[in-house]
Order: C-alpha cells, then structure tokens, then sequence
C-alpha cells in the first residue's frame, strides 16, 4: 500500500526549502506519493528566478560553505530531482493572486490550485508536514 506525505511550504528561506525538498525527495525515495503545497513566502522554492537565491538565516552563512564542502545540491537542483521522482507541486493559487503572480514566474511543470486541491490530496495522507 502505497503511503501519501502531503507537505505545506509557507516559507521562503534557504533552510526552509532544504528541510522540503529533502524530505520529499526521501518520500519519494521510498516510493510514497508526495505532494507540496506552496503558499505565501513559499512560492519562493519554485519561483524561476527567488529559488536560485533564497535568504540564508542572519549569523548561519558559515552553512552556505559547509553545503558546498558536503557536495549538497543547491536548491534548484533538488526541485528538478522532487520533479523528477513524481512529487507533485501545488502553487496556491490565492497567494499568487495577492501578489500577482502569474504561472510563468515558475519552474515549468507546477500544478496551480487552492486550498481544496491540497485537502483533496491530504485528507488520505499518512504523514502532513509544514515548513
């Protein structure tokens, strides 16, 4: 049987989106369905130009050299591998009407939905995360 995680993204910063996409990608690896839905700040980890230049907490930079050394992927590298696995990737579509966002600021292969598109996923899921 199949487990689903289903993972809401309302943040915007770099260790933000390492904690997303690594677990989803674990999930994933272990052949759960996985969903992530991004809202507020959180469109940032999908966003064309913002993913590839998210905010390291003030005082944690000495992290940014560390990653490197540990040959971790950057941020944009790990979203093409949670694509690549199957996780599906839900822009939340009132956040993105606030402040007027339209698909093509994003990677390409997103899904846009509301709150209901996510519920729809959840309501069966076997693990809900937020970050």
């Amino acid at each position: 049987m199949t487990k689903r995680v289903a993972i809401i993204a309302s943040n915007g910063g770099m260790f933000d989106a390492y904690k997303v996409f690594n677990i989803a990608t674990a999930a994933a690896a272990t052949d759960s369905e996985v969903a992530i839905f991004f809202t507020f700040e959180g469109l940032n980890l999908i966003h064309r130009q913002a993913n590839k230049q998210l905010p390291m907490p003030a005082g944690k930079e000495h992290f940014a050299e560390g990653f490197k050394q540990a040959n971790v992927p950057g941020i944009p590298e790990l979203l093409s591998m949670a694509q690549e696995m199957g996780v599906k990737l839900i822009a939340c579509q009132m956040t993105m009407d606030v402040m007027n966002m339209k698909k093509e600021d994003f990677v390409d292969g997103i899904d846009i939905g509301g709150a209901v598109t996510f519920l729809a996923f959840a309501y069966d899921a076997d693990v809900t995360l937020t970050f």
